[in-house]
């Protein structure tokens, strides 16, 4: 199998040494020549893209591609890939699946309701409105070319060196409490998981909530990681007393339950942290 990436970043990493432990030939692209060789020296064959000049040997990777991975940042205008790569992409010969890293973030604020891959997008900034056109144009793509374009939208990414575990040892742990509201999450792990039960059965068109079992309240996931580990927890803090950055404000501005039955039930996915629970023993087992 010929695996390409186009945007090497954190959550793709653990799908590009998945798929190397398969023994497939993984090419994966990042923004700075210098990343590029430090990942080549993992194995993994890297090319710089920053989304705008395609080099001769991106577009010979894109021809030889079977699967294509596009975990790309939108720019102000769009995404770069479909931009420089559209009709690349759309005329691979090989290339049987094509997975857009999204977000849940394009479904809204739900006031705290379950909600699954049925519910209509109610996007409520425009850098969510942008990924939901984003999304669209992908799925044009694959209705266009033929090719099986599948959508996953992630929940809060965490894994080795990126957990509250880690936020508490740095200092930078902290626990606002504002009642009511929950975060969905999904381990990096999980994210390779799906995209490789996504890649043994393609659906062109599929759209897949990424996130576990147990949408939390942020400060009680804090707490969890504090007493396994010993370290002192931070106060809380009621969230009308915290400064927030817009973005983090934006966060908290929506609060939803994102159901992962679609991806059980259709990919027969068996998530390997199904809570942050689970999640946070094995991190602090390993000191990550």
């Amino acid at each position: 199998m010929k695996l390409l990436i186009l945007g090497l970043g954190y959550s793709a990493g653990f799908f590009a040494r998945a798929a190397l432990a398969r023994g497939w030939e993984v090419t994966g692209t990042v923004r700075s020549a210098g990343r590029a060789a430090e990942l080549s020296r993992d194995g993994i064959r890297t090319l710089v893209f920053g989304g705008f000049a395609v080099s001769s040997a991106l577009a010979g990777a894109v021809a030889e591609a079977e699967a294509v991975l596009v975990s790309v940042q939108p720019g102000e205008d769009g995404d770069p890939v479909l931009q420089r790569l559209r009709g690349e992409l759309a005329a691979a010969p090989a290339l049987r699946w094509i997975g857009y890293l999204s977000t849940i973030g394009v479904y809204g604020d739900q006031g705290g309701a379950w909600i699954d891959e049925t519910r209509p997008v109610n996007p409520g900034n425009a850098r969510n409105r942008l990924r939901v056109a984003i999304e669209q144009d992908w799925l044009a793509l694959g209705r266009e070319s033929g090719k099986a374009v599948q959508i996953f939208r992630l929940a809060g990414i965490y894994g080795p060196g990126r957990n509250p575990i880690a936020k508490l040892r740095e200092g930078k742990a902290t626990r606002l409490n504002k009642p009511g509201q929950v975060f969905n999450r999904i381990h990096a792990e999980d994210i390779a998981g799906i995209l490789m039960a996504s890649l043994a059965r393609p659906r062109g068109g599929a759209i897949y909530n990424v996130t576990d079992d147990e949408p939390a309240a942020p400060q009680d996931v804090v707490g969890f990681a504090a007493e396994l580990t010993g370290l002192a927890a931070p106060p809380e803090i009621p969230f009308a007393e915290a400064r927030l950055s817009p973005m983090a404000a934006s966060f908290y501005g929506e609060n939803k339950r994102v159901s992962n039955a679609l991806v059980k039930r259709e990919l027969g996915y068996a998530f390997r942290y199904p809570t942050y629970r689970e999640a946070l023993r094995a991190l602090a087992l390993a000191g990550e």
